[in-house]
């Protein structure tokens, strides 16, 4: 054979090889349990403590009750006394776990020396960086945003800062014990460029990104990190979509994510997400981006909002 030859042949395996790992590695979301399997005691040997933002309502919520539910003893965060205590008690009552509630309103940037100090001397196994906010509960243009000015300081500071200021106050005692589990809630809107969802999807690149690189960091120090990105879950958020194939409810979704934990450093957290994400990949930018496409995109989500 000519070079021409050998080149496009080389070229042709190369692909090939390519895709099948790519095949092999989404096979294998299909049976978690049998690829990534954890042992019974795995949350309780990373350490006594989980610590949840934004664990008051939904995704949060969900994660405080099922990693109570393994083990560990619970910090719950988010900016609502009544409601911290209300699921504080039903932690407790339910699970037999310890709960300690944290008041934090992360759209704000002052509090994180009372965090700190709060969080001080205890054995962190686990950091669930959930807390997140929309600009919009109904999704539009960037420059329709109403009071805009104060929506991109409360994006940045719930979406992205805190997420680096919790790393920043719980992977150093990780890093020291040589093991920790740090899950960063990033969304499906982040695995293409999102009109209409422009900032909060922009946001949660950064959360996906930012988890990556630190893994790279800190693999070797035993401490695991990990982006999931959900699509559709039945939250506050959400208006409470009612759930379906596709639109999971909090704890459907959790228990879910948790068996993907030893997967990589990026899961969308559910086969059926898995799939959604694929599928949006596959899409071209033209028709994603175009007009109709979020016209009809803005009308799909105030029905099922029921706006």
């Amino acid at each position: 054979m000519d070079f021409m030859e050998v080149f496009f042949v080389s070229l042709g395996t190369a692909v090939m090889v390519f895709y099948g790992v790519k095949m092999v590695r989404f096979a294998k979301m299909f049976h978690p349990r049998v690829w990534f399997p954890q042992p019974e005691s795995f949350f309780t040997s990373l350490g006594e403590w989980a610590v949840v933002t934004g664990g008051s309502d939904g995704i949060g919520r969900a994660y405080a009750f099922e990693l109570a539910g393994r083990g560990l003893n619970v910090v719950i965060l988010s900016r609502t006394k009544d409601k911290l205590d209300r699921v504080a008690l039903e932690i407790e009552e339910t699970t037999g776990q310890k709960v300690k509630v944290i008041v934090a309103d992360f759209t704000e940037d002052d509090m994180y020396e009372c965090i700190k100090e709060k969080l001080k001397g205890l054995n962190i196994g686990v950091l669930v960086n959930n807390v997140g906010i929309l600009p919009s509960h109904i999704p539009c243009k960037f420059l329709q945003t109403k009071y805009l000015e104060q929506k991109i300081t409360k994006v940045i500071n719930c979406n992205v800062k805190a997420l680096v200021k919790m790393c920043q106050i719980v992977l150093p005692g990780m890093e020291m014990r040589g093991k920790g589990m740090i899950v960063n809630i990033s969304s499906g809107v982040a695995s293409v460029p999102s009109p209409i969802y422009t900032m909060y999807s922009a946001s949660k690149v950064f959360v996906e990104r930012f988890s990556q690189g630190l893994q790279a960091e800190y693999k070797a120090k035993g401490v695991m990190i990990q982006a999931v990105a959900p699509f559709g879950v039945s939250t506050p958020m959400t208006g409470y979509q009612k759930p379906n194939m596709v639109t999971l409810t909090a704890e459907d979704f959790v228990r879910s994510s948790l068996e993907y934990l030893l997967a990589g450093d990026k899961t969308y957290g559910s086969i059926c997400h898995t799939v959604l994400g694929w599928m949006v990949k596959t899409v071209p930018k033209q028709i994603l981006h175009s007009e109709s496409m979020q016209d009809s995109l803005l009308e799909y989500v105030k029905k099922r909002l029921g706006k």
